[in-house]
């Protein structure tokens, strides 16, 4: 199991990459989208995956059963599914927003769409 979630990983991280390389701003943001899915799946797997021993611990014990899961990185997982959505819904704002004031989606475009004899803030140390 643990195999074919290593091969997921790394089809999403490779995937992430290739959308984050892309000059398209919706294509970036998806590429964001898909390197937090990679990365809490990565925690996930590392957490290690079982199904047989709860992660409790007995009475008069102080560790849990040999072979349950570690019940740390899926408390991670749900923190960082909660942070990543507010992250993606940041950013989708953001793009569309980008889009709207320069009428670009292309990161070339954008650059080349801002006025160039702009007045710019002054610089304070």
């Amino acid at each position: 199991m643990e195999v074919a979630l290593a091969g997921l990983i790394g089809l999403f991280f490779t995937a992430a990459a290739y959308l984050l390389l892309s000059k398209a701003i919706i294509r970036m943001l998806l590429g964001v989208a898909i390197l937090g899915n990679g990365v809490n799946l990565l925690i996930f797997t590392i957490g290690r995956l079982t199904a047989e021993v709860p992660p409790i611990v007995p009475a008069g014990e102080y560790f849990p059963l040999e072979g349950s899961a570690n019940p740390l990185p899926q408390a991670l997982i749900l923190t960082a599914i909660v942070i990543g959505f507010a992250l993606f819904s940041f950013l989708l704002v953001l793009g569309y927003r980008a889009y709207q004031e320069l009428d670009a989606d292309n990161t070339d475009n954008m650059r080349v769409a801002e006025p160039e004899n702009a007045p710019r803030p002054p610089l304070s140390y």
